[in-house]
């Protein structure tokens, strides 16, 4: 797809084919004489003592064959016994790891609203303000958008929930652990992405404003914002080295990939660029300096609304980069992809660290 649309699929399907067994059975032939002076009943036992040698030959013709098949569905229950196991064991994890989580912004909520209990105790005071909260936490009364002070904390907790997984998917990756573990590790990183683009639709109808000036990342990262993000495109640039040997099909997915994910960049960018310049020229409109500006506010602010829908389309074009690059790559290279990007993630954490904490010269 070549156009400048935030949605396109890419997928592949690998096809799964079961192995098919087939048994052979041997059979003998019996061919006996009998003379004209032979009895009638010496015929019978002769006839009586070769079906029981037959009978007994054919059991133990089948009696190998039967043991191999109870021994191979023997070790295949084995192994369906071991993966139910360990899929059930993960489960666990999940479920113990996901209440853990339910707690942690259950305890963050309740923190808040005593947060905001005191922060509105200081207000009525006459309080300054400061140190804790940037400026862009604060309207012109003087009160807390609780929208944006409930997204910091969720997203402090998510950030800490991101080095987890990751720390887990190095141990894993190095342990060479099955493929089933990983696809849950994996899935876990995918759903936790999903969680942060949910959190971000929330916020920006709060102030779309503070989710565009990145103030929630640290500096590093917001040299690289994009529409209150990453930019797709730069970021396979980053992962796709930490991915190889790729496979031609795969190259090819990931070229087709790329195209439309730079162009549906390109569109967005363009529109932005366009409003812009649209809501600079309302504000402007009429005569500056005559005082009586309402008129063109209330145009602009009719305007702003398209900036969330702006926003929300970048972080979809995001989530779906994500989602089509899991389905390009096999369970492994999709689980170094996620560490690859967690850790990159962190580097720019962990710069903007150094960068704020670095030596000055004295004035």
């Amino acid at each position: 797809m070549n156009s400048p649309s935030t949605q396109f699929v890419t997928s592949r399907r690998m096809g799964i084919y079961d192995p098919i067994h087939q048994i052979s059975m041997w059979g003998e032939n019996f061919e006996g004489n009998s003379s004209p002076n032979t009895s009638a009943s010496a015929i019978l036992a002769v006839d009586t003592k070769l079906d029981d040698q037959s009978e007994d030959t054919s059991q133990g013709a089948l009696g190998p064959s039967n043991k191999y098949d109870q021994d191979t569905t023997k070790r295949l229950d084995k192994v369906r016994r071991r993966r139910l196991a360990q899929n059930r064991e993960a489960a666990r994890k999940s479920r113990l790891r996901k209440k853990a989580y339910v707690q942690q912004l259950e305890t963050s909520r309740l923190k808040l609203i005593e947060l905001e209990q005191e922060l509105e105790r200081a207000r009525q005071q006459g309080l300054y303000i400061g140190g804790g909260l940037d400026a862009t936490h604060l309207g012109y009364s003087g009160t807390i958008n609780s929208g944006i002070a409930a997204f910091e904390m969720e997203y402090g907790h998510w950030v800490q929930e991101q080095n987890r997984q990751t720390c887990e998917l190095r141990t894993a990756l190095h342990s060479h652990v099955a493929d089933i573990e990983l696809r849950i590790l994996v899935d876990g990183g995918m759903s936790h992405y999903s969680n942060l683009f949910r959190m971000k639709a929330t916020v920006a109808k709060a102030d779309v404003f503070y989710l565009m000036s990145g103030m929630w990342k640290t500096p590093a990262e917001r040299f690289f914002l994009w529409i209150g993000g990453f930019r797709p495109s730069e970021l396979l640039k980053v992962l796709v080295p930490q991915l190889e040997p790729l496979t031609d099909q795969q190259v090819y997915d990931v070229y087709n990939l790329k195209q439309p994910c730079q162009q549906a960049e390109d569109a967005l960018s363009e529109g932005m660029d366009k409003l812009q310049q649209t809501l600079s020229e309302t504000v402007a409109a009429d005569q500056l300096g005559e005082g009586n500006y309402m008129p063109q506010m209330a145009t602009a602010m009719e305007k702003l609304e398209a900036l969330v829908c702006f926003v929300n389309q970048a972080d979809h074009l995001r989530q779906e980069t994500l989602q089509q690059m899991s389905r390009i790559l096999t369970i492994r290279q999709a689980a170094r992809g996620l560490l690859a990007l967690g850790e990159f993630f962190h580097r720019l954490r962990a710069l903007s660290s150094l960068w704020a904490n670095r030596p000055r010269e004295p004035a």
